[in-house]
């Protein structure tokens, strides 16, 4: 993988706004040619034309990251690497072309992919075990929060309305928002048991059923999401900004997620949550305890500040279950997923289930350099009976390590000792990894049965050998 370079950023915002270079260069206070030849990465950006590129593109500093080109040129990568498409190895040059030059045509492809290993599971059995034909909703959701950077200003706005009618400081949230429920629309509140499920409303009857297994915050949180439900259909229909999902199942999910989305920013309004955030440097766990959230919520909370003229520091999302499947995930901070695989077994995510409740740190790189502060936290429900394994996961989040003053997990950490990882083993050319659990599709195996490697796989690179 290679690093984002500015120069395709600026083309592709200079297309979608219709601008030739002729009129952007005249924006900009510069010639045409030298404008060509920084859209081509032959030129450096001084800080003052980065600056003036903001104010005629109309977007800030984060927006040049390459955040958008590195995850297609990744996503293009991770799909044409599939063995069974049978596409020769594209050369580096050829797949950052490609992805620069047709964004549209790339992300057709990606879906084409998607839509075809649906196509071939079905085909080969694999379905739900009612017979249903399997459409994947969640990625097509997974999709919609991630084009739009996790970010709503339209909930937002309606969250902050909402919170301010009821006036209630942190600690007083969940009563006041159980009083709204009740004055305003009716709904009695019950705490009973209910090992099959959570919270149940019957709108017939305008009563609001929760589990006595959940904690404080998770109560909170459903009350909050019972409210939303009620008085923020509008705000959800706007945030759609009349997206069409292309099955009922993403629909729903979608505005489940957005609903969701709007209820923790009742419970932790932008401003005071990003003012506790720059305050705490980013400690999850202070800020679950100020907002009375669990270090989920707070955690998922912190990457979604990304407003305009007021963005935090730019982290991603990630949480997963010990079968290492990705429930959840955001990348805010530009780091590349594994759309259709499992996650370096190096990355320290998979770490921490061996150690609940405590937060586990690393510095991590990247094959192209790229380098992050990570650190993850496992957690778990209530177990829904005796003797049943109670649901874990692990909670895992990540900056740029240019940002790790700001946070405070990486304090006392040697951000120069960093580990390497990769996007997933099959991805990886990584030759001296211990971990790898499958060798890189790309390459041809060194098989020798007069030598035991070290390394699980032993492959020829690319013009030589491993």
């Amino acid at each position: 993988m290679s690093k984002p370079l500015i120069g395709r950023t600026v083309r592709r915002l200079r297309a979608e706004r219709g601008l030739t270079q002729q009129a952007l260069a005249a924006r900009l206070g510069i010639s045409a040619s030298y404008l060509n030849l920084i859209e081509h990465d032959q030129r450096a950006v001084t800080a003052a034309v980065l600056i003036k590129l903001t104010e005629a593109l109309g977007v800030d500093i984060a927006a040049l990251s390459g955040q958008a080109e590195r995850q297609l040129e990744s996503g293009l990568r991770e799909v044409l690497a599939d063995p069974l498409l049978g596409v020769d190895s594209l050369p580096e040059e050829e797949l950052r072309a490609m992805a620069a030059a047709a964004p549209n045509a790339s992300r057709g492809v990606l879906a084409l992919y998607r839509a075809w290993r649906v196509a071939r599971e079905d085909a080969s059995g694999i379905a739900l075990p009612s017979g249903r034909r399997l459409l994947l909703p969640n990625e097509e959701a997974r999709d919609f929060f991630h084009d739009r950077q996790n970010h709503f200003f339209q909930l937002e706005d309606a969250a902050e309305a909402l919170g301010h009618a009821m006036g209630a400081a942190p600690a007083e949230m969940n009563h006041a928002i159980a009083e709204r429920l009740r004055r305003t629309h009716g709904v009695s509140v019950e705490v009973v048991p209910m090992p099959e499920a959570d919270r149940r409303f019957d709108p017939a009857t305008r009563r609001l059923w929760l589990s006595e297994s959940l904690p404080r915050e998770g109560r909170g949180f459903r009350l909050a999401f019972q409210l939303l439900l009620l008085e923020g259909r509008d705000a959800v229909e706007a945030a759609l900004g009349g997206y069409a999902p292309t099955t009922p199942e993403a629909a729903a999910l979608i505005r489940i997620g957005l609903l969701n989305y709007a209820a923790a920013a009742l419970l932790m309004p932008y401003a005071p949550f990003l003012h506790a955030a720059r305050a705490l440097r980013h400690d999850v766990e202070a800020l679950a305890a100020r907002f009375g959230t669990s270090f989920e919520q707070a955690a998922h909370r912190m990457a979604t500040m990304q407003r305009d003229g007021a963005r935090g520091v730019p982290f991603f999302f990630l949480r997963l279950d010990p079968a290492g499947n990705v429930t959840k995930r955001f990348s805010a901070a530009g780091f590349p997923f594994a759309r259709f695989g499992g996650n370096c077994p190096k990355w320290m995510v998979h770490h921490a289930f061996s150690t609940p409740g405590q937060v586990r740190v690393q510095a991590a790189e990247l094959e192209d350099g790229a380098a992050f502060l990570c650190f993850a936290r496992a957690t778990h429900g209530p177990s829904p009976r005796w003797g049943e394994p109670a649901p874990m996961q692990v909670v895992a989040m990540g900056c740029d390590v240019n940002r790790a003053s700001e946070v405070v997990y990486g304090d006392g950490l040697d951000l120069s000792r960093r580990v390497g990882i990769g996007l997933s083993c099959r991805l990886c050319e990584r030759p001296d990894c211990r971990s790898r659990a499958f060798p890189p599709l790309e390459h041809r195996l060194r098989l020798d049965a007069n030598e035991d490697s070290a390394a699980p796989w032993r492959f020829e690179k690319r013009g030589g050998r491993a």
